[in-house]
């Protein structure tokens, strides 16, 4: 058996932060990244995040929705997110945003 490596060039990401009088309040990566399997990218969000003294302001659902506004601009066919298990919260405000839960997400850690 042989195993290759190719570097797909057509993903690439976004950043979308909220600002509050010159600072930086909150932020999101969204990520689209292809696969052999659709012509359309995927959405990923990552690292969702408001600070603390900012939060129930409706910042996070802000970015939210930009980044769901962007990854359909970008053609992406979904969106996905993940949180801890622990999060509750976060679960039921990603479920206000209309997403579902959809599997489980598995992880290792490399550092």
């Amino acid at each position: 058996m042989e195993i290759k490596t190719q570097t797909i060039k057509d993903c690439f990401a976004v950043k979308i932060t909220a600002h509050e009088d010159d600072k930086q309040v909150g932020r999101l990566y969204l990520y689209m990244l292809k696969n052999d399997l659709h012509k359309e990218p995927f959405g990923f969000l990552e690292d969702v995040f408001v600070a603390e003294e900012y939060r129930k302001q409706g910042i996070g659902t802000e970015l939210v929705k930009t980044a769901i506004e962007e990854a359909k601009r970008q053609g992406c066919y979904k969106l996905i997110c993940t949180s801890r298990e622990a999060s509750e919260k976060i679960h039921a405000f990603y479920k206000r945003l209309g997403f579902k839960k959809w599997g489980f997400e598995f992880r290792m850690d490399l550092k």
